[in-house]
């Protein structure tokens, strides 16, 4: 991989109002609330973390891919509640194309709607365009999930359009995913000034 990106680092990202560090086993129990009393965040993704079995799994498995160099987890910490509030990660981390996807977020519903997320996706395209020097970071989710798709465009994202049942439901049945993205040169030129004025 190209020196720009090591994901042996333990990066930590943060300003006045969140904090991310890297996702690790021990994080379980700053997570379990929300897998037991939650497991409806979790109703359009991929991977659940709802109940603490599939916690476990859901941990392990990040782990597991940044050991591998594949993808890196965070957990997020908001500093205002002076609480855990969920998880994201880079994923699909393509080097030699300069490119990453961002995703894997979710929040405690008591987290939502409070501007968090505006912080994290400052902090984080922040450190994809300018530390890691990426030129796209690009963003997906089910076609049907209206609130992720309202918080990507709220961000500044475009959308490029939709891949048609391109992957399975955890449920049965095939998913239509929405693809959205940023590009260095619109996060250089507007993008990164008007997200920070929100937050």
């Amino acid at each position: 991989m190209k020196n720009h990106i090591d994901l042996t680092n333990d990066y930590i990202l943060e300003n006045s109002k969140v904090l991310l560090r890297p996702l690790r086993m021990s994080d379980l129990v700053n997570l379990m609330k929300f897998s037991i009393e939650e497991p409806e965040l979790w109703k359009y993704s991929l991977l659940t973390a709802a109940g603490a079995e599939n916690l476990t799994k859901y941990i392990q498995v990040a782990e597991t891919a940044r050991i591998q160099q594949k993808e890196y987890p965070f957990i997020i910490f908001d500093k205002r509640k002076n609480e855990y509030a969920g998880s994201t990660r880079f994923y699909d981390i393509q080097a030699d194309y300069q490119t990453v996807q961002l995703g894997y977020t979710w929040y405690g519903k008591d987290f939502q709607g409070t501007g968090l997320n505006k912080n994290c996706k400052y902090l984080l395209l922040q450190f994809a365009f300018e530390k890691w020097n990426l030129e796209r970071v690009e963003f997906r989710a089910d076609n049907n999930n209206e609130r992720s798709i309202a918080a990507m465009k709220s961000i500044g994202c475009t959308v490029e359009g939709v891949l048609r049942a391109n992957m399975p439901k955890r449920e049965g049945g095939r998913r239509d995913s929405i693809v959205l993205s940023i590009l260095k040169s619109e996060w250089k030129n507007g993008i990164k000034d008007k997200l920070k004025s929100k937050i």
